[in-house]
């Protein structure tokens, strides 16, 4: 029952504090008001034009959250932070930036144990010599049967082994580089990060295993000995293998018999042999591939007959028809001496030479 002076049923929902009880939890705060989508025109407005008695409001334009903000300035500082690593980076690839291992050659003089033998006919040197059955010329220089490997195509192994095959006809073969007169022919065919090598090598050559010019191509002293055939004899092989995903290498193991003559000396002087054994390795990646160019990686080379008393790191002055070698060893060799290469000298052996 309802106390004294309540209706019967309670209080009225017009009444106060009637009906508005279901409502006390919303509160229509000022914030609220100023949200809303719609906004009632006030009296006077609804007289003076017309309008209907309520208008829609634009939507408030809010400010981003404090979070929004905070996350955006994570974000910046993370990105920031990886550009500037990446520039800085400590642990880069050992491989990027750094330059390139310079041609690494050795140069042999072979002594000859007697005279050199000499004839008027250089054919009849080259049939009594082991070069008798040697090609003549690019033709003495085969391109081996060829294979895929597991990183390069048949037709890249290929053309490896072709520019290879070229760099040893212009460095060995091409009569104006075995004069001493030209060196362009071989340099084109390198690898733009070996020139600067190549160019020191012949404006400041040196016996230190790394700018000798007769580690790059076969030159002869023009002012002492000149072809006297110019169907040099050539024989040895080449072989590709792949070293790594990047890189092909190729192998050339070749040996050159020249017949020469002394400089300025007619048909009628005696010529004599002169055999250069070169073995050199060649590096390819796929820049070098489509350029058709090289790296020369380690050239070893052994020469004769030569004088162990000559220096033989820019060209070779032969000993020809009829000379001996001079007695001794290598001129001014110094086993403790430190900041160059020790000298070296072989013998030829006695079945190097022709039997006349």
């Amino acid at each position: 029952m309802g106390g004294p002076g309540d209706p019967p049923e309670g209080t009225p929902e017009a009444a106060p504090g009637g009906g508005e009880d279901e409502y006390r939890s919303v509160v229509f705060d000022e914030s609220f008001v100023r949200a809303a989508r719609l906004q009632e025109f006030s009296a006077q407005e609804r007289l003076d034009d017309h309008a209907p008695a309520v208008r829609r409001r634009q939507p408030l334009r809010r400010g981003l959250s404090r979070q929004v903000l905070i996350l955006v300035v994570l974000i910046a500082v993370a990105f920031g932070t990886a550009i500037y690593m990446g520039v800085r980076n400590p642990y880069q690839s050992p491989i990027a930036g750094l330059a390139p291992e310079p041609l690494r050659m050795t140069v042999i003089p072979l002594a000859p144990q007697g005279a050199v033998p000499g004839a008027t006919d250089p054919e009849q040197l080259f049939a009594k010599s082991p070069a008798a059955q040697f090609g003549v010329g690019a033709e003495g220089i085969a391109l081996p049967a060829t294979r895929r490997t597991a990183h390069f195509s048949e037709g890249q192994v290929v053309s490896a082994l072709t520019v290879a095959k070229d760099y040893l006809v212009e460095s060995s073969l091409y009569p104006e580089v075995l004069a001493g007169r030209e060196v362009r022919a071989v340099r084109v065919m390198l690898d733009p990060d070996q020139l600067d090598q190549f160019d020191q090598s012949f404006e400041r050559p040196a016996a230190d295993g790394k700018h000798e010019p007769t580690g790059w191509l076969v030159r002869f002293d023009p002012s002492h000995a000149q072809l006297a055939d110019d169907r040099i004899r050539v024989r040895g092989t080449l072989r590709a293998g792949e070293v790594d995903m990047r890189t092909l290498e190729v192998v050339a193991d070749h040996t050159f018999v020249y017949a020469l003559r002394p400089t300025g000396a007619g048909q009628r002087a005696k010529a004599s042999l002169f055999t250069v054994r070169r073995e050199l390795h060649f590096s390819f990646d796929r820049d070098d591939l489509r350029m058709r160019q090289a790296r020369l990686v380690v050239s070893y080379v052994q020469a004769g007959p030569l004088s162990c008393a000559e220096d033989a790191s820019d060209h070779f002055r032969p000993l020809l028809a009829g000379q001996t070698a001079k007695a001794g060893g290598p001129a001014g060799t110094d086993p403790y001496a430190t900041g160059g290469a020790t000298a070296l000298c072989g013998s030829m052996a006695a079945g190097a030479q022709p039997k006349l």
